[in-house]
């Protein structure tokens, strides 16, 4: 049920950029940080469920609802985040196959301080871009890649055409601020920086803004249970509370946001590495839970 949810935020997007096509640019603005970035985000979640085939059983319609989700975000990137997140759950930590972790020359860049940091957020998509050259074991492009992007050109062009140039200006910045310079990048600094005085690999979100983004936050039940759909995270939480109330979490992307900015401690570094791959093979696509654990049945009620 939840590609109704997908075809209604591309739809909300497709509508806001026809009221704003012709307004002011203060308002674009306004309605991409206030409106769109909110739900780009969602649909960046839609990404990744559809990445870890929790739509449908079927892998190539996970991938047309990857890349119908992908549409108001103007850059084609369905395709190309599920080839490189898949590797970043089986190789997380290795600098030559994890995506998620920054350049090294992307973290000296950076730095500490506060316009570093809010430069890379602002162009956080861009330095995405120049990490993948180091991933040479990735195979970077195939016809799905092509795909993605025929049909992004073709989505881009039609905006353009019928609502002008001010409608994709603001389905570009929806999509920066819902993954840069917006309390909603700091989902990137919750998810795998070291925020607190402990070494814990990752950390989860537990606040409001789970709401509108399909639960994204539970990100130690989504590592541990990669095959668990968004609207059944929460009861991984629930169900082991010794194993997660127990983990240091975060409940506020806003304060985490400016805790980033302004707090000279943190910087791209605070990352934990692995030199060491494991027994892993390349080709690893994260099989779902169901097909390495073992069947538990309820045992009988007396």
């Amino acid at each position: 049920m939840t590609i109704f949810a997908i075809i209604g935020l591309v739809a909300f997007q497709i509508v806001l950029a026809w009221f704003v096509r012709d307004q002011s640019w203060w308002i674009i603005f306004g309605a991409a940080y206030l409106l769109g970035a909110f739900a780009d985000h969602a649909l960046f979640v839609m990404i990744h469920e559809c990445t870890h085939k929790l739509l449908f059983k079927n892998s190539n319609a996970n991938r047309w609802a990857s890349m119908f989700s992908n549409l108001p975000q103007i850059l084609p990137s369905a395709i190309s985040f599920e080839k490189y997140h898949i590797k970043h759950h089986s190789f997380q930590g290795v600098h030559e196959l994890d995506a998620d972790l920054p350049n090294k020359w992307e973290a000296k860049l950076i730095s500490n301080s506060f316009f570093g940091k809010a430069l890379w957020l602002l162009f956080f998509p861009i330095f995405q871009i120049f990490r993948l050259s180091r991933l040479k074991e990735i195979h970077p492009v195939d016809g799905w890649i092509i795909t993605n992007f025929v049909l992004q050109a073709a989505f881009t062009t039609a905006i353009w055409y019928f609502m002008g140039w001010p409608a994709v200006a603001f389905l570009l910045l929806s999509f920066s601020f819902s993954v840069g310079l917006h309390p909603l990048g700091a989902r990137w600094i919750q998810e795998h920086y070291l925020t607190h005085s402990v070494e814990q690999e990752t950390y989860s979100y537990y606040g409001p803004l789970n709401t509108v983004a399909f639960n994204v936050g539970f990100h130690n039940e989504h590592h541990d249970f990669p095959s668990i759909p968004w609207n059944k995270l929460p009861q991984i939480r629930k169900t082991a509370p010794e194993y997660y109330d127990t983990l240091y979490y975060h409940t506020s992307w806003t304060k985490l946001f400016l805790q980033f900015l302004f707090d000279r401690e943190i910087s791209l570094f605070n990352r934990i590495l692995r030199k060491e791959r494991g027994r892993i093979a390349l080709t690893d696509v994260s099989k779902p839970d169901a097909e390495m654990s073992i069947k538990v049945v309820e045992p009988a009620v007396v």
